[in-house]
């Protein structure tokens, strides 16, 4: 069967990771979350003392950063000098700063490297917000998610209360017109959507209508007849 690689970009809490995640199971994919690559960075840099990103410091602070990424099932497992990163990663102070830490060119370069490794042989799901333009513009199938704001927000409030993380939903709302503006205006690989992106509005649907729509995306490139 043909291997294809699956590009999901889009902002924020539009369920981008869980859709991806829901498509690699359907297909028996790989999933590769590119965010979290960005943000084990950030937890590096937050646990050395690192609150402000300075570019020109960050080779010297970043150093001893031994980045590992082992796959585990249809997930790729983040390991950073050792230690396995699951939660530590979803911390919102972390993912605020790995929105910051993602602007450095520096580091989308080296990051980058590592996701064309990862996916150059295709059967893999990968989300983030530059897959389908930077990392894997010839991708064969290109998803880019949105939904409106207050749904968003609403969204990413349950997401962090099943964790048990309590957040003011205003702040929620500055923090995410505050990266959507990061994401879009940054000069490296901005969020944008590609002429031949297919557009997935999430805000009136379910996380599973959300899988089902990917899924039939995939399944008709995948199953497409290909020309004598």
């Amino acid at each position: 069967m043909r291997q294809i690689i699956i590009a999901i970009d889009g902002y924020a809490a539009t369920g981008k990771s869980t859709t991806a995640r829901g498509v690699a199971e359907a297909l028996n994919y790989l999933h590769i979350d590119s965010g979290a690559m960005y943000r084990a960075v950030a937890w590096y840099l937050w646990q050395r003392g690192v609150r402000t990103v300075q570019p020109d410091l960050l080779p010297t602070q970043l150093e001893d950063l031994a980045l590992h990424l082992e796959r585990q099932g249809r997930e790729m497992a983040i390991f950073v000098n050792g230690r396995l990163l699951q939660e530590e990663l979803r911390r919102p102070e972390i993912s605020r700063f790995a929105s910051e830490v993602s602007a450095v060119p520096w580091v989308r370069e080296r990051l980058i490297a590592e996701q064309r490794k990862l996916g150059c042989r295709g059967g893999i799901v990968m989300d983030g917000r530059d897959i389908g333009t930077v990392v894997f513009p010839n991708a064969e199938l290109k998803v880019f998610m949105q939904a409106e704001l207050s749904v968003r927000v609403e969204r990413r409030y349950q997401e962090l209360l099943a964790r048990g993380i309590v957040v003011d939903k205003k702040t929620i709302l500055h923090e995410l017109k505050e990266r959507d503006y990061r994401d879009e205006t940054r000069a490296t690989s901005p969020l944008r959507k590609a002429p031949d992106m297919y557009v997935l509005d999430t805000t009136h649907l379910t996380i599973s209508g959300q899988i089902a729509q990917v899924v039939k995306w995939a399944k008709e490139l995948i199953y497409a007849s290909t020309p004598s």
